[in-house]
């Protein structure tokens, strides 16, 4: 198969397109972020990538916890919208019809109507180039129990992720297989 070289970008797709809040009280705020991911399970580590001229990096920096709110599909235009505006000139809560709902273990407020959120403190900030890394250990997870199976496990059908690729909100699809099946085939 022949290979098109294209210039160096961050080609990694999908990645998860979520809603994190930051701030606390009147000023709390919500950005839209890709850049998102796993980075260590013990600790439990994740990292986000904020802009320094983002009204959020300094929230997020002045209080030292966010939560990363997993939105379903159904709030793409909610995830789109929190992304295009700034919250130093509009009041996302507001403007979304999201609600403010206590976190567990941070000060920092959960958007009720997302189905799972990631509560976390920053251990680490490192300055990388057009985005700062914020690592922060998670200290706890919160799911609503219409998305959770009969064993209490995300079921991520009712949860229906939202991944962006590309300059696109996509749906996460069909399972393909669960961790270890390929091993599991081989010793049938």
């Amino acid at each position: 198969m022949a290979k098109v070289t294209k210039k160096a970008t961050t080609a990694l797709y999908p990645v998860p397109a979520v809603l994190v809040s930051c701030g606390t009280g009147a000023w709390s705020n919500i950005i839209t972020l890709a850049w998102v991911g796993t980075l260590c399970s013990n600790p439990p580590l994740i990292g986000i990538g904020v802009q320094p001229a983002r009204y959020s990096h300094r929230l997020i920096r002045e209080i030292g916890e966010f939560v990363i709110n997993l939105p379903s599909a159904g709030q793409a235009r909610v995830v789109d919208y929190c992304g295009v505006v700034s919250g130093r000139d509009v009041d996302k809560w507001a403007a979304c019809g999201l609600t403010r709902a206590p976190a567990v273990k941070v000060r920092v407020p959960l958007i009720a109507q997302c189905p799972v959120h990631i509560e976390c403190r920053v251990r680490q900030t490192l300055p990388l180039g057009t985005h700062d890394l914020f690592i922060g250990e998670v200290v706890a997870v919160q799911a609503d129990e219409t998305v959770l199976d009969d064993q209490g496990v995300l079921d991520l059908d009712k949860a229906k992720p939202l991944a962006f690729l590309n300059g696109e909100y996509r749906r996460v699809g069909e399972l393909l297989g669960t961790f270890g099946f390929s091993k599991k085939a081989e010793e049938a």
